[in-house]
């Protein structure tokens, strides 16, 4: 699902577009600021303040969200392991999840999960 931005400084919206479709597309691998910025032909610096400034969050948060809404939905749509979510969202570990997760919600996977 995408969020639609209006364009008020920072990257322009094809551009943002780009790199929005290579984290969704990559989200289980390690993004790292730099693979971002070389999509633009950009330094990792100024790519980072562009995006921030297009979307209002750094490029790793942003990471962080799409990887909390992606277990979001596969809690909500299944019963496999937290553990295995976390896994398939990108996450190193189940605590990894649960502590982005109850950042980002206010809740663990499981109170998600069961609410």
């Amino acid at each position: 699902m995408r969020t639609w931005f209006q364009y008020a400084g920072g990257l322009p919206t094809y551009q943002l577009w780009q790199v929005l479709d290579y984290v969704d597309a990559h989200l289980t691998q390690d993004i790292k600021l730099a693979d971002l910025a070389q999509l633009l032909d950009m330094s990792p610096f100024h790519f980072g303040r562009m995006f921030k400034q297009a979307i209002g969050v750094s490029p790793h948060q942003y990471v962080i969200q799409q990887r909390v809404e992606r277990a979001k939905r596969l809690l909500s749509q299944s019963d496999r392991a937290i553990i295995d979510i976390a896994l398939d969202c990108g996450f190193s570990s189940h605590s990894h999840l649960t502590k982005q997760f109850r950042q980002l919600t206010g809740m663990t996977p499981k109170a998600f999960r069961q609410g």
